[in-house]
């Protein structure tokens, strides 16, 4: 038997698992073969979604199940020993796991982040591979794990129960990191992880396997939303069972183990405070959800219960660390012990990407002022100054504006699903009253089916606050819309919300974050697989702060007479590609989505506003906002940006021509475009969607007058060049014209396109491509086809 010859997997089997079993490694707890990590980033074009590909690891080797220690890359033997290891390094780095190794089935390459003798990486034969203790050691001393103690806590099993649901290897870091540091005497601890990445879970773990351990034994889990409260302990808390209780009403009793808590049913400016019914060392650990908001301020209610019980390890959970000159989480618990951003979780397909649609309305970017005498609804005459965007329903209302917001919401809708559950962040619970009523007239005909079909849910309001469960549970179908204002910027984990309206001035950074958050969580059985944020406020200029960690897949300005309905496709002929390796992503024809049938408090002073009516309002066409590739918003006018990009690499039209004319194939060329950021969509919508790619540049860069596809096609056939040809090529030929006027130049460039109606109706692919002598004269043949579409000089 030749080794050269085995694939790979015939190596892992033969060489590489024996070798690992005979060093004393069990097959069932502590050998994770092909274990795929990621899921593989969401990729959009138009309505469409399709799954960039996933991490995959040969062996991940656990010391205890979700302990994972060391990696292991694995080629075929027609590669070298150490072929794999950059690869398993950026797997390690990810996995954060000291123990990397690569093989080949001749030994092992072994990587060692805790060597201190200067030999990092070395050879090992077959027989030598390490035992799990070995590697536990120095797992250990790269966690800087050096007392028994520490260590028994460490090795603690986590929670698992008969749905086999094991943590994502994220909530794994996240979760060792904390035992440990725990364990080690730290005493604050902070956890950034991006919303919808499974924060409770997280914390469900870290309580039990501390709990279990006896390192701690009274833990108190504080949280300043009620929703967040009952989410709860109706999800992950669950399996405590009875040694968990939630305090409610100020009653405090002492037989409980695990203690759910909202801030503000512990202290009260009135009452007594209610936590200092427990001793100051009741508890031995508190662990604060979404500490930005609370614990942040060195003054709030959170910091007191904090002092109260300062014996105790206090960890802060959030998605956003507030820092500010007047507000830090850093200050009081320190820097992150793990972090894991919106990015991140996009690019590993656990977060959903979305895409923003900006609609800039004329009286926000002018500002009004009312004309002389002007009266508002109550007949008072409305005071002389200019009113702009932080002053519309805040200090004055307009009704015409809102009216405009909720047709342009409706009009989106209406063009990609009018069941897409929808949030509308409003300025405050009037607003949201007021949003909802424009709503309900801009969908009267749904609304009339079922009057939940748009609902105000604000703090103040009852009815709307009990169906909020309604809104979030994906096989309800009521309420669709939802206008609020700040009950539901945190804490609602709504799985299937596809579109975030902001109608709100946000200018904090950290409500920005949790407001997008909204709209992360993924549910593929229910088509939830991306979002769109419609933005009306200008909020998200913020994606150009650099404290933003997640960028959209596209951002479209909007201007007065854009249809809306049709925003959703965009992206259609984009070409993209995956982050991992760099291939083309292929999406499926349409979207298959299931069809659905149709079917904390925070309380806010009414402020006392101008309500006016008979001010005309219109959208604006400003400067049209793009994602560079650099990453970066560009806000330059997309002619001259385009017209800038072009040519620095094609100076004049003459060299863009040659560039053009020579290529093998023109898809190179407009791929090289885009990847210098040439937007084709875009500039389709400027100048016309007939225009294929060729007489977008000439005529936008080199102010050539642009053809249609039709008219090139057209042109082309009149010349009649293809006469020399026998009837069923000319049939082929003048097929593939029609086919290059109706979808454009990448469909005929591609022998796919002989399978596609009306070529398909010649003869099979193989019978048109023989019409022309064979391949090579059938490409020379479309070649000749080409260069007469593009001849300038005809």
């Amino acid at each position: 038997m030749n080794k050269k010859d085995l694939s790979e997997s015939d190596i892992k089997a033969k060489y590489i698992t024996p070798a690992i079993l005979k060093s004393g490694w069990d097959e069932f707890t502590q050998i994770g073969r092909e274990i795929y990590f990621t899921d593989g980033r969401i990729y959009v074009k138009g309505k469409l979604t399709a799954r960039g590909k996933r991490k995959f690891a040969d062996y991940i080797l656990f010391y205890k199940p979700n302990v994972p220690i060391a990696i292991i890359e694995a080629k075929d033997n027609n590669h070298s020993i150490k072929s794999g290891i950059q690869q398993a390094l950026d797997y390690a780095n990810t996995l954060d796991v000291p123990c990397i190794f690569s093989s080949n089935g001749d030994g092992f390459y072994f990587h060692d982040k805790t060597a201190t003798d200067g030999i990092i990486e070395k050879e090992l034969s077959l027989d030598s591979f390490p035992s799990p203790e070995l590697l536990w050691e120095k797992y250990k001393k790269y966690r800087g794990i050096h007392s028994e103690v520490v260590e028994n806590i460490a090795k603690q099993d986590y929670f698992i129960d008969s749905s086999g649901r094991t943590p994502r290897y994220y909530q794994q870091i996240a979760v060792n990191r904390t035992i440990e540091e725990v364990a080690k005497g730290l005493d604050r601890i902070l956890l950034v992880m991006a919303t919808g990445t499974g924060k409770t879970y997280t914390a469900f773990q870290i309580i039990y396997r501390l709990w279990k351990s006896g390192a701690k034994k009274r833990i108190l889990f504080l949280a300043d939303r009620t929703a967040l409260i009952d989410q709860t302990a109706r999800g992950d808390f669950r399996h405590f069972k009875d040694a968990m209780t939630i305090i409610k009403h100020k009653k405090i009793d002492t037989a409980y183990n695990i203690y759910l808590a909202l801030y503000q049913g512990l202290s009260d400016s009135k009452t007594e405070d209610a936590y200092k019914k427990f001793s100051p060392d009741f508890f031995d650990m508190v662990i604060v959800d979404e500490c930005h908001r609370g614990s942040a301020k060195e003054d709030s209610k959170w910091r007191e219960i904090l002092e109260y019980f300062k014996k105790a390890t206090h960890i802060g959970l959030t998605a956003t660390p507030k820092e500010t000159t007047e507000v830090s989480n850093i200050d009081y618990f320190g820097e992150p012990v793990y972090i894991y951003s919106l990015k991140q979780g996009i690019d590993d397909g656990f977060l959903a990407p979305y895409k923003v649609i900006k609609v800039t309305l004329d009286i926000d970017a002018d500002g009004w002022r009312p004309p002389q005498g002007f009266l508002d609804k109550e007949g008072n005459l409305v005071e002389d100054r200019i009113y702009n965007r932080t002053d519309f329903d805040k200090n004055i209302v307009v009704d015409e504006r809102r009216s405009l917001v909720a047709k342009k919401i409706t009009e989106f809708l209406k063009g990609y699903d009018r069941f897409a559950k929808t949030i509308v962040f409003c300025i405050d619970i009037e607003h949201a009253e007021g949003m909802r009523s424009a709503l309900a007239n801009s969908n009267a005909d749904l609304f009339l089916q079922n009057n939940k079909y748009v609902m105000q849910i604000t703090g103040d309001n009852e009815e709307g606050k009990r169906e909020l469960d309604s809104f979030i549970n994906p096989g309800e179908p009521y309420p669709v819309i939802a206008t609020t204002s700040k009950l539901m910027t945190t804490g609602v984990d709504a799985q299937t919300c596809k579109l975030i309206v902001l109608d709100s001035n946000i200018g904090s950074m950290t409500e920005f974050k949790q407001i997008i958050g909204r709209g992360t969580r993924i549910n593929e059985e229910y088509g939830k697989t991306y979002f769109t944020i419609m933005d009306f406020r200008n909020v998200t200029n913020l994606f150009a702060d650099p404290d933003f960690d997640g960028d959209p897949v596209m951002i479209k300005q909007i201007n007065e007479y854009d249809d809306l309905s049709g925003a959703e496709d965009e992206t259609i002929d984009e070409i993209i590609t995956d982050i991992l390796d760099g291939e083309e992503i292929e999406f499926p024809d349409e979207p298959d989505y299931p069809e659905i049938e149709g079917g904390g408090n925070i309380f806010e002073e009414p402020q006392g506003k101008i309500r006016i009516n008979g001010v005309p309002v219109k959208i604006v066409n400003e400067r049209i906002q793009y994602l560079g590739i650099d990453g970066k918003i560009i806000t330059e006018n997309l002619k001259d940006y385009t017209r800038n990009n072009v040519t620095k690499q094609y100076k004049t039209l003459e060299k863009f021509l040659i560039h053009w004319n020579e290529a093998e194939k023109k898809e190179v060329i407009i791929k090289e475009l885009e990847d210098q950021g040439i937007f084709f969509d875009a500039l389709k919508d400027e100048v016309g969607k007939d225009f294929d790619p060729f007489d977008l540049i000439c005529h936008i860069v080199y102010e050539a007058k642009p053809l249609t596809r039709k008219e090139r096609a057209n042109n082309v056939k009149k010349r009649n060049y293809f006469a020399k040809y026998g009837d069923k090529a000319q049939a082929v030929l003048n097929s593939l014209l029609d086919k290059y006027a109706q979808d454009g130049l990448l469909t005929i460039e591609n022998t796919e396109v002989l399978k596609l109606d009306p070529l398909n109706k010649l003869g099979t692919p193989i019978e048109l491509i023989q019409a022309f002598g064979g391949k090579s004269n059938y490409i020379l043949a479309l070649k000749e086809l080409e260069s007469e579409l593009y001849n300038t000089t005809a």
